[in-house]
């Protein structure tokens, strides 16, 4: 069997591509020249879906991934964000939208009921962001 890589040497990989010695490609490439491509993944995602194809599914998915680790790639030599702060921020809003299963709040007993419960927390969270965004100019 052939040995399989892990989550840290793709990051790696996705390093090396970016690097000096890397690939031109790659290099070459930022957050707005890749749009399309994100595009593209996530179309070919949802063709596999719809076509029941696992073999195709696991394959795009990854290449949707490799999107995600790509801008987070640039962001981080930008100095602005890494992988990490992304899975990250991501782990804390699915607990924070979750207190059904995460806090203290009652179980969530239908699909409508937690995805009322999401949209809830999340108009909520985005209410706060603007009120912080605000309060930033006003300070400026």
């Amino acid at each position: 069997m052939m040995e399989r890589y892990t989550y840290e040497e793709l990051l790696n990989i996705i390093a090396e591509l970016r690097s000096d010695h890397g690939c031109p490609w790659d290099r070459a490439q930022t957050h707005e020249s890749m749009i399309p491509y994100l595009y593209d993944e996530c179309d070919e995602v949802v063709e596999a879906i719809k076509n029941k194809d696992d073999d195709n599914l696991c394959e795009e998915l990854g290449d949707v991934l490799l999107q995600v680790l790509l801008h987070a790639q640039i962001a981080a030599e930008e100095g602005r964000f890494t992988m990490a702060d992304v899975v990250d921020e991501v782990a804390k809003k699915m607990v924070r939208r979750h207190p059904h299963v995460f806090g203290n709040a009652p179980l969530a007993q239908t699909e409508e009921e937690g995805l009322a419960r999401w949209k809830e927390i999340k108009a909520l969270e985005k209410a706060e962001k603007e009120m912080r965004r605000k309060n930033r100019e006003e300070n400026l």
